[in-house]
């Protein structure tokens, strides 16, 4: 779950940075946290499936919800991370701006 909800993220995130195509934003860099997320966990698939094979298919539910958990804290992580960055960054001025007054 953890592969599939950032590769969601990314795939989203990248679609809307080609679109936007506005360097203010900082979109590559959210692109760039979510696709080596999802690197992270496809090598971390892997190595889970030479060691349980079969059994990888077959998760608990239970798992699965931690999964899905971990999956969404990842995002909120690099959500984070791009908010505090376009924060200290303040490409358009508005932090600047509302300090001023």
């Amino acid at each position: 779950m953890t592969l599939l909800l950032t590769v969601f993220a990314a795939v989203i995130a990248t679609a809307v940075w080609y679109t936007k195509n506005d360097r203010t934003l900082c979109l590559g860099l959210l692109c760039w946290m979510f696709w080596g997320a999802s690197i992270m966990w496809l090598v971390d698939a892997i190595f889970e499936y030479v060691e349980l094979r079969a059994a990888y298919f077959t998760p608990a539910a239970e798992d699965m919800l931690n999964d899905s958990f971990l999956g969404l804290s990842v995002i909120a992580l690099a959500l984070v991370i791009w908010v505090v960055v376009l924060l200290i960054k303040d490409p358009k001025g508005v932090v600047r701006a509302r300090l001023k007054k």
